[in-house]
C-alpha cells in the first residue's frame, strides 16, 4: 500500500514538474486544448499540456505564444469552435483541403486582432461570412473559396486595408456588391488589393460604377459565373494595373465601354455568355494580350474587325457567336503567337485561305456552323493544324467527305513522362514516382483561372510547371523527390485543371509535418507559376499514409524501450531530489489558492454556517455545457454584450436551457460571483427569468437560466422579432413586469433592488408572459430601518432616476421611476431617448389632458391597436407620470403600481389573474433577432453626467 502511495505521489509530482516547465501560454495552451476536444483526425503527438514545448505538428510559436496553425490536407473534422479566438497573437490560420471541416465561421473571429493569414480553402464551411471579419485589420491573405458560404459579402471587408488578396470564388454567395455609402464601407475602399477573386458564386444586381477607380492597384478582377445584370461599368477602364479581367458566365447588356481599351497590360480578357450589344469593341492597344473571348453576345454585325491582326500577343481568339459576317482575311491568322481561333457560329462567308505565313504555333482553326463555300487547301503547309468547317456549305456538297468537314478537336494527354528509367510494379498502393520510386504521392488538383495559352497538349507549357514546383518545394527546404503532372481538361468554366502529385525524398511516404508545409506552399500562393499560367488554386485529397503512424519496425520499438528506460531512470532520481522541495511549494500553493477561491471549500452537499443557501440552482459542469452547445458553436449564439455572450442549448432532460457565458476580460470577482449565485437562487416568481445553475471550471464564469423563447420586449416593440403587440397585451406584459419587481421589493429575502428595469430585460414566454431577466447589477436590500442604501451609480441611460444619480441614494423607488420609463416605452414603441429626445419630455409637452387619449395620438406606436377602444389608456398614463416624478417619495410603491394596472385591466375587461393562451411566433426562434435577453448592458458612472444627459432627464 505504501509502494503505490510513493508511485501515486511520484507521478503527480512529476505531472506538475512538467506544468512548471512548460513553455505555452496557459491561454494558448486552454484554446489548443478545447481544439482538441472538437477536432478529430489531429497529428498524435497533440498530447500533453505544453503546444509549444512539444511542438505539436502545425503549430509554431514566438515564446510562450502560439502564432501559427497549419494543418491542411491532415483529415481534420468537426467545426472550427470560436474558442480559436482564445489564441490572441494567432498571425496565420490554415485548415485548407480538410473537407469534412464544417459548420459556420464564427463571428468571434474578429477577435483575432492580430491575424495576417486566414486560409479555409476547399473544407466544407457554410452560413454567412460573419461581419466581424471587417475587424481583423492586419489582415493580407483572405481565401474563404471553394466552401458552402451563403449570404452576402460582408460591407465591413471594406475595413480591411492591408489586404492584398481576396478570395471568396466558388461559394454560395449572392446579392450585390457591396460599395461604401458614407456609412457602411464596401469593396471600393479597397485600393491596396491586388486580387479579387469572387468567380463562381450567385452575386446578382449590377457592377457598381463606383467599385473601381484609378486609386486602385488590381491586377486580377474575376467575377466569373454569377449572376450580375446590367452594364460593364466605365470605371473598370480606369484601373491599369489591371492584368486578368473575367467577366464572364454572368446577365450583362449593353455596350462594352470604349475605356477597355485603355487597358494596356490586360493578358486575359474574357467577356463571354453575356449579354452585350453594341458595336464590337476596339481593343487596338491591347499588346500584351493572350487570351480573347467574347463569345455568345449580340454585338452589332460587322466583318473582321482590323484590329484582329494587330495583337501581337495573342495565342487564343475566341469569337463565337458574336455576329461577325463576310470572309476571314488571312492576316488574322499571321500573329506570331497564335495558338487556336474559334469563330463558330457566326456568318462568316466566301473562301477560307488561311495563307502561308500563319503561325508556327497555330493548332486549330474551328468555323464550323458558318457560311464558308471554299477552301484553299495547303496540305504541307496545314498539315499541324487541325481545320474544322462542319456545318459549312462546303461540306453539304456530294461526294467523298473532306477530312476539315469531319475533323474534331484533338486532345493530347499529358503526363509526366519517366526520368530515363523503367516504371516500377509499386505493391501496397505505392505508386511509381517519374523517377521510377515506389511511394506514397500527396495529390490534388490544381486549377488554373485563366491560362494565357489554349488547348491542353503543349508539352513545354507543363514541363515547365513541373520544373517551377520542384524547385519551390526543395528551395524552402521540403523533402520533395520529384512531382508529377496528369489529364490536363479545361471545364465548363474555361480554368485549365491539371492533377498533381508529390513524391517524397528519401522515404516512401511524408510525415504530417511535411504534408502541412505542402499544403501551406500552394495554399499560401507562396508558389507562383509561370506566367502563362495565371492565378490559380489548389484543392488537395487527405493523405492517409503518414511515415512511422502506419507502421512500426520491431528494432525501433526496441531503440524504445531502451530509450524509455534510460530516461525513466533519469527521471526518476531528479524526482526524488525535487519531491521535497514540490511538497512544500504546492502546500503553500494549496493554501493561497484556498483564500483567493471562493468556492474552495463550499460543499454544495452542506446547507448551514456560512455556506451558500442555493434554492433549486445546481452546478454545471463544464463538459456538459461544452456538450450540450456544440462546443459553444456561433450556431448556438443568441446573445452578445459587454458582458460575454448567450447560448442557447438542451439539456439531455430536453430541457431548453440559456447559458449566460462571461468573456475574459469583462468577468467579475469570484466572490461578487459567488454573491450573485446566491442571490439569484433565492427569487422564484412566475413573472422572473429562473436561475438553474452556474458554472465555475477552467476559468469560466457561466450562469444557466430557463430559456425564454420570445425574446425580449424591446424586439416586439421594435417589429424585430414579428410579434404584434395591441393594447390589451401590452397591459398584461406592463402588469406581469409590475408584478416581478413588486416581488423583488417586498417578498424576495432580502429584498431586492433591481437597478436595471428595460425593455431589453423584460423576457417574453410562449404565452408573452413577461419574465423580469438580468440581476446582474442587483442591489440587496439592507435592514429595515434604513431607508436608502448609498450606492456608486448603475443604471441604463434613459431609464435612470434622477435622483438616485444625483444623491447615490438608491431606494426600491429607483426601480419605479424606471418601470414609469418602460411604461411611456410600452405606449410609443420609441426608446426613452431617441435623436437626443427624451420620452418623458416628449410625451409631457404633447399632453392635453382635455384631448381624446390625452393628445398622443402621433406619439403613440400605431400597432397599439390606434382606431379601436383603448380601455384604461388614460389611467394607464397617469400612472406612468406618478412613477416618473421628480422626487421618490412621491411615487408609488411597486404593489400599488401592480393595483393600479388590475384595475386597468378590469376595466379593458380582463380578468388580471386569467392565465394567456400560448403564443408562437411566424418566425424561427433561432433565426430573430435575439440579441439581449440576458446580457447586461448597464454602466458604471464614478462622476456625473454631461450637462447635456442631465438636461435630458
Amino acid at each position: 500500500m505504501m509502494g503505490l502511495r510513493i508511485q501515486v505521489f511520484l507521478l503527480s509530482v512529476w505531472f506538475q514538474f512538467l506544468i512548471i516547465s512548460a513553455v505555452t501560454n496557459t491561454d494558448d495552451a486552454a484554446a489548443l486544448k478545447s481544439l482538441k476536444d472538437i477536432w478529430k483526425g489531429l497529428p498524435p503527438n497533440w498530447r500533453g499540456s505544453d503546444p509549444c514545448g512539444d511542438q505539436w505538428v502545425g503549430i509554431e510559436c514566438s515564446g510562450s505564444r502560439v502564432t501559427t496553425i497549419t494543418l491542411s490536407s491532415m483529415g481534420l473534422s468537426g467545426s472550427l469552435s470560436g474558442d480559436i479566438t482564445g489564441l490572441s497573437d494567432l498571425m496565420t490560420l490554415d485548415l485548407s483541403y480538410n473537407k469534412d471541416l464544417r459548420g459556420p465561421l464564427p463571428s468571434s473571429i474578429g477577435n483575432l486582432n492580430k491575424l495576417t493569414n486566414l486560409i479555409l480553402v476547399g473544407c466544407s464551411l457554410s452560413g454567412s461570412i460573419p461581419d466581424s471579419i471587417g475587424s481583423l485589420q492586419k489582415l493580407v491573405f483572405l481565401s474563404l473559396n471553394s466552401n458552402g458560404f451563403s449570404g452576402k459579402i460582408p460591407a465591413s471587408i471594406g475595413r480591411l486595408t492591408e489586404l492584398y488578396w481576396l478570395d471568396l470564388a466558388d461559394n454560395q454567395l449572392e446579392g450585390t456588391i457591396p460599395v461604401s455609402d458614407g456609412v457602411s464601407p464596401g469593396l471600393d475602399l479597397l485600393v491596396r488589393t491586388k486580387h479579387f477573386h469572387l468567380g463562381k458564386n450567385k452575386l446578382s444586381g449590377g457592377i457598381p460604377e463606383k467599385l473601381f477607380s484609378s486609386d486602385m492597384v488590381l491586377i486580377h478582377v474575376l467575377f466569373d459565373s454569377n449572376q450580375l445584370t446590367g452594364p460593364l461599368p466605365f470605371s473598370l477602364g480606369l484601373v491599369k494595373t489591371l492584368e486578368v479581367v473575367r467577366f464572364d458566365g454572368n446577365s450583362l447588356s449593353g455596350t462594352v465601354p470604349s475605356n477597355l481599351n485603355n487597358l494596356t497590360n490586360v493578358q486575359e480578357l474574357f467577356l463571354s455568355n453575356n449579354r452585350l450589344t453594341g458595336p464590337m469593341p476596339n481593343l487596338t492597344n491591347l499588346n500584351t494580350l493572350s487570351y480573347l473571348d467574347m463569345s455568345n453576345n449580340t454585338f452589332d454585325a460587322s466583318t473582321i474587325p482590323s484590329w484582329f491582326s494587330t495583337l501581337q500577343s495573342l495565342t487564343t481568339l475566341t469569337m463565337e457567336r458574336t455576329e461577325l459576317q463576310g470572309e476571314v482575311p488571312d492576316t488574322v491568322f499571321s500573329l506570331s503567337h497564335l495558338q487556336t481561333v474559334n469563330l463558330k457560329q457566326n456568318r462568316l462567308n466566301g473562301t477560307l485561305d488561311i495563307g502561308t505565313s500563319h503561325s508556327s504555333q497555330l493548332q486549330s482553326i474551328n468555323l464550323q456552323k458558318n457560311l464558308i463555300t471554299a477552301f484553299t487547301d495547303r496540305p504541307g503547309a496545314n498539315k499541324d493544324i487541325t481545320i474544322l468547317l462542319a456545318g459549312n456549305p462546303i461540306c453539304l456538297e456530294s461526294g467523298d467527305p473532306k477530312d476539315y468537314c469531319t475533323a474534331s478537336e484533338k486532345g493530347s494527354p499529358y503526363t509526366t513522362p519517366s526520368k530515363n528509367c523503367v516504371p516500377t510494379s509499386c505493391s501496397s498502393g505505392r505508386i511509381s514516382s517519374p523517377n521510377c520510386i515506389c511511394a506514397y504521392p500527396y495529390t490534388g488538383i490544381i486549377h488554373f483561372r485563366a491560362p494565357s495559352f489554349s488547348g491542353v497538349g503543349n508539352e513545354t507549357y507543363y514541363q515547365n510547371l513541373e520544373q517551377t514546383i520542384l524547385v519551390k518545394y526543395q528551395s524552402v527546404s521540403l523533402p520533395v523527390e520529384s512531382v508529377s503532372l496528369s489529364n490536363p481538361r479545361k471545364g465548363q468554366s474555361q480554368y485549365l485543371e491539371i492533377s498533381l502529385a508529390v513524391f517524397p525524398s528519401g522515404q516512401d511516404s511524408f510525415n504530417r509535418t511535411g504534408i502541412s508545409r505542402i499544403g501551406f506552399v500552394l495554399s499560401n500562393q507562396t508558389y507562383k507559376p509561370p506566367k502563362e499560367f495565371g492565378p490559380f488554386f489548389f484543392i488537395g485529397n487527405g493523405y492517409l499514409h503518414f511515415n512511422g503512424e502506419t507502421r512500426k519496425s520491431e528494432n525501433s520499438t526496441s531503440i524504445g524501450v531502451i530509450i524509455g528506460a534510460a530516461a525513466g531512470g533519469c527521471v526518476l532520481l531528479l524526482l526524488l531530489v525535487l519531491a521535497g522541495v514540490y511538497a512544500y511549494r504546492q502546500k503553500r500553493r494549496a493554501e493561497k489558492a484556498n483564500d483567493q477561491n471562493p468556492f474552495a471549500h463550499w460543499d454544495l452537499n452542506k446547507s448551514s454556517g456560512s455556506i451558500p443557501q442555493l434554492k433549486g440552482a445546481r452546478c454545471f459542469s463544464f463538459e456538459e455545457l461544452n456538450k450540450c452547445t456544440n462546443h459553444f458553436s456561433d450556431t448556438n449564439n443568441v446573445g452578445s454584450g459587454g458582458y460575454g455572450k448567450v447560448y442557447r442549448a438542451t439539456l439531455p432532460s430536453g430541457q431548453l436551457i440559456a447559458i449566460k457565458r462571461a468573456k475574459q476580460g469583462s468577468m467579475q470577482g469570484a466572490v461578487e460571483f459567488k454573491n450573485e449565485i446566491e442571490l439569484l437562487s433565492r427569487v422564484h416568481h412566475k413573472n422572473l427569468v429562473s436561475l438553474l445553475g452556474f458554472c465555475f471550471e477552467r476559468g469560466e464564469q457561466m450562469l444557466i437560466y430557463e430559456y425564454i423563447p420570445n425574446g425580449c420586449l424591446r424586439d416586439s416593440l421594435s417589429g424585430k422579432s414579428g410579434i404584434r403587440l395591441e393594447w390589451l397585451r401590452r397591459l398584461k406584459i406592463a402588469h406581469g413586469t409590475a408584478r416581478g419587481l413588486s416581488y423583488l421589493h417586498e417578498l424576495a429575502d432580502p429584498p431586492i433592488i433591481h437597478r436595471d428595469v428595460k425593455s431589453t430585460n423584460i423576457l417574453l414566454d410562449e404565452q408573452l408572459t413577461a419574465k423580469v431577466a438580468d440581476f446582474g447589477v442587483s442591489k440587496p436590500m439592507g435592514d429595515s430601518d434604513n431607508e436608502h442604501i448609498t450606492s456608486q451609480v448603475k443604471g441604463t441611460m434613459g431609464y435612470m432616476d434622477p435622483e438616485y444619480f444625483m444623491t447615490n441614494q438608491l431606494t426600491e423607488k429607483s426601480d419605479v421611476y424606471s418601470f414609469g420609463v418602460l411604461m411611456l416605452e410600452i405606449l410609443t414603441g420609441r426608446r426613452p431617448i431617441e435623436r437626443g429626445k427624451y420620452i418623458v419630455r416628449e410625451i409631457k409637452m404633447a399632453m392635453d389632458k382635455k384631448k381624446d387619449l390625452y393628445n398622443l395620438y402621433e406619439i403613440l406606436d400605431p400597432t397599439i391597436g390606434l382606431g379601436t377602444t383603448l380601455e384604461g389608456f388614460e389611467k394607464f398614463v397617469d400612472l406612468a407620470f406618478r412613477c416618473v416624478e421628480e422626487s421618490g417619495a412621491d411615487r408609488p410603491s411597486m404593489r400599488e403600481v401592480v393595483k393600479e394596472i388590475e384595475n386597468i385591466l378590469q376595466l379593458a375587461g380582463l380578468n388580471p389573474n386569467e392565465e394567456s393562451a400560448p403564443f408562437s411566433a411566424s418566425y424561427d426562434d433561432a433565426s430573430k433577432g435575439y440579441q439581449h435577453p440576458y446580457d447586461n448592458e448597464s454602466f458604471d458612472y464614478s462622476g456625473g453626467f454631461p450637462a447635456s444627459k442631465i438636461e435630458a432627464q
